[in-house]
């Protein structure tokens, strides 16, 4: 029958039913929704202020994943995630993705997650569920056994959540200290990162930074202005120069975003993906017993004059490739990454250029850290020892040189890995003991001809032994003596004196036989190195 001729309640509901959307159109509608979600999420904060960012010579955070991850292999997690935050007017904000890219992706075929925070969106600012997106890329991280990338371009805090905001950064860094050991941690700063946001990069393992894009700081130049009346700058207060040069906290820095993700994949290669697996291995054209027939020509006759301890590193890795590792601070060591044989090796070196290679409270600091990085994650040491011995002066004695240079000891005689030691020029005093020498458990310790194993230098022990007597018949004596690494070899503290062109042969075959080394250490919670 016609709907007019039906009763009132009936035709009410018959007109009810034929306005309903049907189960096709309820779908279709939600794809809709879900397509326009989508879209308001890779747009991130908009064109204007992506091109704002381009105008400041900055990628925007999908850009920088686009580059650092495989092509086609990002895959991102809480793309519809939103904040909750109803104060202030908050719960009018709109803001896809909450400020944070999250997810994983592939570098040069091995896996990785990733998070990158962007800019365009509230200024990167870190919420609750901003906080919650890195925790649950770390979280898995650690359950699956991959590193973790962060790309940090925030402005800090978002003030109008309060402590929830402050609570989701100390669960960053909760999450910071379960992956230390586990997984290596990487940051790339590639814009601000001020307050309590920079104490996560400071516990992840390396931290590098963009030239005149980042910066770091805990107080900005306002509040230092106000409280201690210095007039600095962004830039030299938490600049990339400042970090890398002054305070060691970024251990590189590179002129722009493409140079330092193409960096940082070519560092990536070097790295196990956690501590459960041995480092990657390249194949090499570069021939096991290739002669280094330049080293032999490396150590100057006088023994005062320096030289560059990279070149010996370099002249003797795989294909020359060396990636080093804060170049700017603390020059008088040398530290980074390389191969022997296809195996990557971590290289830690006196540089007889600054200080004459002397240990000092920055270079111990920085070899240490370096030393139990490699030992958490299976990477062997060769160590390069040029070394007179730790750094005089009032500077040093009060700065804490004692507990700082302790640090170095500590990291070679707790680390496990494979140890192999080559003396080139001096190794004098303490700090012999110190660089990865026999009596720290160095499973092999060369010493080439031009080696001087001594307390310390002929003249000084001279002046102290014969108190000025017969000085240049007793220094020629204390020379024939100790200013050779012979004595060290009769006592078995060096293993063999060996021609500088067959280091690179010799090395290749240790880290073979040490590829299966073991070591059992006593049980115990953790050990008490003098922080």
């Amino acid at each position: 029958p016609h709907a007019a001729a039906l009763p009132v309640a009936l035709r009410a509901t018959v007109a009810t039913a034929a306005a309903a959307p049907t189960p096709a159109e309820v779908q279709a509608n939600f794809l809709r929704v879900l397509a326009e979600r989508r879209a308001a999420a890779l747009l991130g904060g908009g064109a204007a202020r992506i091109d704002k960012q381009h105008a400041k010579g900055k990628l925007t955070a999908r850009e920088r994943l686009e580059l650092l991850c495989d092509p086609g292999s990002f895959r991102e997690y809480d793309q519809l995630v939103k904040h909750r935050c109803t104060d202030f007017g908050m719960e009018k904000e709109e803001m896809p993705g909450d400020g944070v890219v999250t997810g994983h992706g592939y570098i040069n075929g091995r896996l990785t997650f990733v998070f990158s925070q962007d800019f365009t969106v509230a200024g990167g600012s870190l919420s609750e569920t901003h906080a919650r997106k890195i925790c649950k890329v770390m979280e898995k991280a650690v359950r699956v056994g991959a590193p973790v990338i962060g790309l940090n371009d925030s402005g800090g805090a978002r003030i109008q959540e309060g402590v929830d905001s402050l609570a989701g950064y100390a669960d960053v860094f909760q999450r910071n200290v379960d992956a230390s050991g586990v997984i290596p941690q990487l940051t790339m700063v590639m814009g601000p990162c001020a307050g309590g946001a920079v104490y996560s990069p400071a516990m992840t393992d390396f931290v590098f930074m963009v030239r005149h894009t980042s910066y770091m700081f805990v107080t900005g130049p306002e509040v230092v202005k106000t409280v201690t009346n210095e007039d600095v700058t962004q830039e030299e207060l938490g600049g990339a120069k400042t970090h890398t040069s002054k305070s060691g906290v970024a251990h590189g820095a590179f002129d722009n975003d493409l140079e330092a993700i193409a960096e940082l994949r070519r560092f990536f290669d070097f790295l196990p993906l956690s501590n459960r697996e041995d480092p990657p291995t390249r194949p090499t054209s570069d021939p096991f017993d290739r002669p280094c027939d330049a080293l032999d020509a490396l150590i100057p006759a006088d023994p005062n004059v320096p030289y560059d301890m990279r070149q010996a590193m370099t002249t003797t890795l795989d294909d020359r490739d060396f990636f080093e590792v804060m170049p700017d601070y603390a020059k008088n060591i040398v530290v980074g990454f390389g191969r022997l044989g296809g195996r990557t090796v971590g290289c830690v070196g006196n540089q007889p250029q600054e200080l004459a290679g002397c240990l000092d409270i920055d270079s111990s600091t920085k070899a240490a850290r370096f030393v139990r990085f490699c030992d958490a994650f299976n990477i062997p040491l060769i160590t390069w020892v040029d070394v007179p011995g730790f750094l005089p002066g009032t500077k040093q004695e009060y700065g804490g040189i004692i507990r700082h240079g302790a640090k170095l000891l500590y990291a070679y005689a707790e680390a496990s890995v494979p140890k192999l030691t080559v003396i080139t020029r001096k190794a004098y005093g303490g700090a012999y003991d110190v660089m990865s020498s026999k009596h720290l458990r160095g499973d092999v310790n060369y010493a080439w001809p031009s080696a001087k194993v001594a307390v310390m230098g002929a003249k000084g022990a001279v002046e102290i032994i014969f108190r000025g007597k017969d000085v240049e018949s007793n220094t020629q004596r204390y020379v024939d003596t100790f200013e050779n690494p012979l004595r060290a070899a009769e006592r078995g503290f060096v293993d063999d004196v060996i021609a500088p062109r067959d280091t690179r042969a010799r090395l290749i075959e240790d880290l073979d036989i040490l590829a299966t080394k073991e070591v059992e250490r006593p049980k115990r919670k953790h050990g008490n190195i003098p922080l």
